[in-house]
């Protein structure tokens, strides 16, 4: 039984390519740009006022509490899709409720100033909830010595059979500090006190799945079914079991092949698995080889969730010219960028490590 942490998760491409070389990314905000796709539009009246922003250097957190200020509000009234990174140019959706209030007159220009710019506003009568937007865009510029016919050759490989649906190493803080954190809190038991947003659960669950991930491909069975599997749809969250081996037909295979269904795995917490068979002996062997973890995720009462272990990357584009790359590509909500670019580039900010 072991709960020690690793420096770096396995690599797809490497079997068909080697390691990638060394690459940059994120020189300057504009060099990673994210846009949110929500997949619905506000519908012009109702007690929340909805922003269309573009942010500079600030977390989306950080956003939130700016604009609660302006307002007059809690921060609890504010409502956002998810999650977007600091060093880039991000464009997403905020609410505010403000029931039979109008916005202040100079709301625009202070938060400009924070370097929030103000894209659109409308009314809709609902707040917004986390994971309602359908997916992300991301453009992004890269450089460096991996820019070369290789890259190419990996970015088509990705296209065609996709890519480990990892969580980011962002999501485990600098030098993995949060999972450390999470670590020690939940060995002694998790108290909402201590992770007021429940931040370093969701990392010890982020780092279980990437574990999951990484026995799968290790083997090679990210990308197919295997006998008790649970199968998700490509870019929804309907999903079903794969009872034997011999239910993994020849159209089942051709589907996951054509990257119309993924294999799936747990988000660990409170609950039964779905998975049977050699499926569940992957979960087996994570729950045997980090038992505080999933132990005290259960204990915290977190429900168990289940998230696909593969990515398909949607209008997909390279752009090479010389030693850069600019790269455009779609992502299923809570699917991370980074999970693609390591498979391209070699960068130190794209390994998790950690000072355990």
């Amino acid at each position: 039984m072991s709960d020690s942490l690793p420096s770096c998760w396995p690599l797809v491409s490497e079997a068909e390519f080697g390691p990638p070389r060394s690459g940059e990314f994120r020189a300057t905000p504009e060099d990673f740009v994210v846009e949110e796709v929500l997949g619905f539009a506000p519908e012009g009246q109702g007690e929340h006022l909805w922003l269309w922003i573009e942010k500079r250097g600030l977390t989306t957190l950080e956003v939130v509490r700016h604009l609660a200020r302006a307002c007059g509000v809690t921060p609890r009234a504010i409502g956002y899709a998810g999650m977007k990174d600091r060093i880039a140019v991000t464009r997403q959706w905020l609410s505010v409720h403000l029931p039979g209030q109008q916005a202040p007159e100079d709301l625009a220009a202070r938060l400009d100033a924070l370097g929030v710019r103000v894209l659109e506003q409308v009314r809709h009568p609902r707040k917004l909830k986390r994971g309602v937007h359908r997916a992300n865009r991301f453009q992004l510029r890269l450089s460096g010595a991996a820019i070369n016919d290789e890259l190419e050759a990996r970015w088509a490989w990705l296209c065609r059979h996709g890519v480990p649906n990892l969580f980011g190493p962002q999501r485990f803080g600098p030098a993995g500090r949060n999972l450390i954190r999470a670590r020690s809190l939940l060995a002694r038991g998790w108290r909402k006190r201590d992770d007021r947003e429940g931040m370093l659960l969701s990392a010890a669950r982020s780092y279980l799945f990437n574990e999951l991930t990484a026995l799968r491909v290790s083997d090679g069975s990210w990308r197919h079914l295997v006998s008790g599997d649970v199968a998700i749809l490509d870019g929804t969250a309907s999903q079903f079991a794969v009872d034997a081996v011999d239910a993994v037909d020849a159209e089942l295979g051709e589907r996951a092949a054509r990257l119309d269904l993924h294999p799936s795995g747990v988000l660990w917490g409170v609950g039964t698995s779905l998975a049977r068979g050699d499926a569940l002996y992957y979960e087996n062997a994570i729950a045997e080889r980090h038992a505080v973890l999933c132990q005290g995720l259960e204990r915290a009462g977190v429900r168990m969730a289940r998230r696909a272990l593969r990515m398909r990357l949607d209008q997909p584009r390279l752009e090479r010219d010389g030693r850069e790359a600019r790269l455009d590509f779609l992502l299923p909500r809570g699917s991370f960028a980074t999970a693609v670019l390591r498979e391209l580039i070699d960068h130190p900010t794209l390994t998790l490590s950690t000072e355990a």
